[in-house]
This record gives C-alpha cells, structure tokens and sequence, in this order.
C-alpha cells in the first residue's frame, strides 16, 4: 500500500466491552507494517483536561442514570474533548495526510446519544451531529466506520471481568444494562443508515477469538483504503 495523499480517517465504533481497544491496537500495528503512516487515537481522552465534563458524566455527577443529562448536552462535552485533541495533537499529522485510527468517534455520540431520544427523532439528532462537529467545529468526518457488534449481555459479562466484578468501578452507562440495550439498537440504526461495516465479534454467546475478528477488521480497513 502506498500513503495517501491526504489524511484519512478510520473509525473503530462497537458498544463499551466490544474489544475497540484492543482490535484498534491490532490494527494499527498491521497498517503501519504495510508502510502507511498511521496514529491511533482514543476517545474520550481521559489523560487530558478536555474531558473534564465526560468524566463528570460518566461519574454521575450530573445525575446517576445516563438519562439525566439529554443527548445535545451529553454531546457537546464528547465534542469539545475531539475538538481539542485534533487542534492541539492528531490534526497536523491527518492534515499532512497521515492516517488517524480512532478508537471511538462523532459516531459514538450517533449511538449512545440516539437512544435517549424516541426513534422518530433520530434522524434530525444524526443531522443536528454531524453538521456540529463536521461543519461548525471543522473536525474531519471518518473515511471509514467498522462497527463491533457484540451482544450487551455479552460486553456486561467481559466487562466485569475487566473490573474483576467490582460493579462500582463502571460508569453509568456501563452499569446500565437497559441503556446499553437501547444504545445497540440506536448503533444498528446508525450502522445501517451511515453505512459502517460490521464485524460479528460473538458467536454462541461467547466472543470469537481475538485474532478471527482481528483479520476481519483488517480486510475491511485495507478495503476501505484501496
């Protein structure tokens, strides 16, 4: 593969417990031994000051239940936290046509935000998005989405293995299993109307194998790249 010619942008989407992390690592290390220049991002960016109103969020401090503050709101604080760190890290890279991987991106918001919000609605609130960030804030909108799809019950069960069953430690959209069910049918809305491709990452109730759902993702992001 040669470089692009100017930046491009990948997005890893899926639902908290859907392995993002883990296949966005994996595939960064495959891209950058094809000899592209790729730098994986993560979203939020819990080291730095800009998602200080996430982490008030996510913490519930605004209210227990991820209902408590409304999807335009919850919105905002995901994008000022991409706004800052494509001004002040990732932005000159994508602009000098490096590719940026991300872990998460305006498309989370498309699904944990849309579920708040009755059906009928969904479609003005995915407008109201992505002109906000797209257009009004200037951030670059993805080349590529590749979606996880992993059954809630199944990403409830690894993610208490994540926090060895200490309940406290998840966020309120984690621990929130209803929200989380409403969130994967908003994420199949938006995968289906926005044209992300998906991976099956379970199968049996039981997540596939690491490295099956690895090559995947990878064939998928060389297509998309092509």
């Amino acid at each position: 593969m040669s470089a692009p010619a100017k930046g491009r942008l990948l997005v890893i989407e899926g639902l908290d417990g859907s392995g993002k992390a883990t296949q966005a690592g994996r595939l960064a290390a495959a891209l950058a031994a094809d000899g592209l220049p790729v730098r994986q991002v993560s979203f939020p960016n819990y080291a730095s000051d800009s998602s200080a109103l996430v982490r008030m969020y996510l913490s519930g401090q605004f209210g227990s239940k991820p209902d408590d503050v409304n999807a335009y709101a919850a919105s905002t604080f995901f994008a000022v936290d991409r706004y800052a760190g494509y001004k002040t890290g990732w932005g000159g890279f994508y602009r000098e046509g490096g590719l940026i991987l991300a872990d998460r991106y305006t498309t989370s918001n498309g699904a944990h935000q849309c579920s708040k919000l009755p059906p009928e609605q969904w479609d003005a609130y995915l407008d109201w998005l992505f002109d906000f960030e797209y257009r009004l804030l200037g951030l670059p909108a993805p080349d590529a989405v590749i979606y996880l799809r992993v059954d809630p019950v199944v990403s409830q069960r690894l993610m208490t293995g994540r926090y060895h069953g200490d309940e406290s430690r998840k966020d309120i959209q984690e621990r929130d299993l209803e929200y989380m069910e409403r969130s994967r049918a908003a994420a199949e809305y938006c995968a289906r109307k926005l044209g992300w491709q998906a991976v099956e990452c379970a199968a049996g109730g039981r997540m596939r194998p690491v490295e099956d759902i690895g090559r995947e993702v990878l064939a998928l992001a060389r297509a998309a790249l092509e």
